[in-house]
């Protein structure tokens, strides 16, 4: 039985990716302008990671800061240039103005990428009813895996819903099945806790980037999570 957790880091180009996968990522999440919080790369950048880099990638699919879909059509757009790119694994997640989740967003972008697995990202943070939104997208196609922190302030304040989450998880509850992907705030001594609390996959940004979001992804960071994880 493979116990390996999974370890994502955020890449913003190709050379963010070599040092990711060097290090030991097992994923990399593409995006681009991380002041916005993380949107949808150019398709070129895309095709440069995708050819220096032989594991998964997630491409984020939002247009916007903050979390409401905005041009519906435009994401459409958007992830039928990826597709075309070669883009396979998504990242995405839509809250209406009241902090329920936009069905019609939602609905609408995963009718277009058709299938492929997808990250219902820390839009779930925001929520109104964390529970309700689980159990609303329960049948989408796809729908793998939550990003998140457990709170909209970071893990320190998300722990005990994370532990939660993941014993529903293991419990067969309702909205419960896809994989919980811990990050936002996430440090390595966080980890003792999660792992004892069975979950298995965490996200990492600044935390691969020593120097800061200016600098590039350290293959030396990376690979000390890596190291924790593999304990």
């Amino acid at each position: 039985m493979n116990n390996r957790a999974v370890l994502e880091v955020i890449a913003l180009d190709a050379e963010d990716a070599v040092a990711a996968q060097s290090g030991g990522a097992d994923r990399l999440e593409l995006v681009t302008d991380m002041a916005a919080d993380g949107l949808t790369p150019s398709r070129e950048t895309f095709g440069r990671i995708r050819a220096a880099v032989d594991i998964p990638l997630r491409v984020m699919l939002r247009l916007a800061d903050g979390f409401l879909a905005g041009d519906i059509d435009a994401l459409v757009r958007a992830a039928r240039g990826m597709l075309a790119e070669g883009a396979d694994e998504f990242v995405l997640g839509f809250l209406d103005e009241y902090g329920n989740p936009d069905l019609v967003a939602v609905e609408r972008v995963v009718a277009e990428i058709e299938g492929c697995p997808w990250t219902f990202h820390r839009a779930i943070d925001r929520a109104v009813d964390r529970d309700e939104l689980r159990k609303r997208l329960a049948e989408l196609p796809g729908l793998d895996t939550y990003l998140t922190a457990g709170s909209a302030e970071g893990v320190d304040a998300g722990m005990p819903v994370l532990l939660a989450e993941a014993a529903a998880g293991r419990r067969g509850a309702p909205g419960y099945q896809p994989q919980l992907l811990v990050g936002g705030g996430l440090r390595l001594d966080h980890l003792p806790a999660l792992r004892a609390g069975g979950i298995d996959a965490f996200h990492i940004g600044g935390a691969a980037r020593p120097g800061g979001w200016s600098e590039p992804v350290s293959a030396d960071a990376v690979r000390e999570w890596r190291a924790v994880l593999d304990g």
